[in-house]
C-alpha cells in the first residue's frame, strides 16, 4: 500500500509522539509499504523552522528518507490540478498532498477529517 505522510504524521512519526494513532505508526513502520514524503511536507516543515514556530531537529529530513520514505517532487501536473479541488480545505499544503494522493494513488497518513471530503483514501 501506497502512504503519503501529512506534515503532523511525519513529524510524530519521527517524536515517537502518541498523538500518531497506533494504526498510523504501525502502517508507516510495516516494510510491504511504500511511504512518500512530499515536497510540500518538506517546504511547510521548512517555513514553519525558520519562522521559529516550529522546533524540529535540523535532521529531520534525513531521518525520515532513513527510515525509509521516499521523495515525492511537486510536478506541474500537481500543481495545476489544485486549482480544480472544490474548497474543502484552504491550506494550501494539504491541497497539495491530497492532489499528490490522488494522482499516486496514495492514503494520506493524517487526523485531519477535512482531508474525506475529498474521497482520497485516509488512514489514521
Amino acid at each position: 500500500m501506497k502512504l503519503l505522510l501529512d506534515t503532523h504524521a511525519a513529524l510524530w512519526f519521527l517524536e515517537d509522539d502518541p498523538a500518531l494513532s497506533p494504526r498510523a505508526a504501525s502502517a508507516i513502520e510495516d516494510p510491504h509499504n511504500e511511504i512518500l514524503l512530499s515536497a510540500a511536507v518538506v517546504w511547510e516543515i521548512a517555513i514553519k523552522r525558520a519562522l521559529g514556530k516550529l522546533p524540529v531537529d535540523h535532521r529531520y529530513l534525513s531521518l525520515l528518507l532513513e527510515s525509509g520514505a521516499e521523495p515525492l517532487a511537486i510536478s506541474l501536473d500537481h500543481a495545476r490540478a489544485v486549482e480544480e479541488l472544490p474548497q474543502h480545505h484552504r491550506d494550501p499544503f494539504d491541497r497539495m498532498l491530497i492532489v499528490q494522493a490522488m494522482s499516486e494513488h496514495a492514503k494520506i497518513v493524517t487526523d485531519d477529517n477535512r482531508i474525506a471530503a475529498y474521497g482520497v483514501p485516509v488512514l489514521w
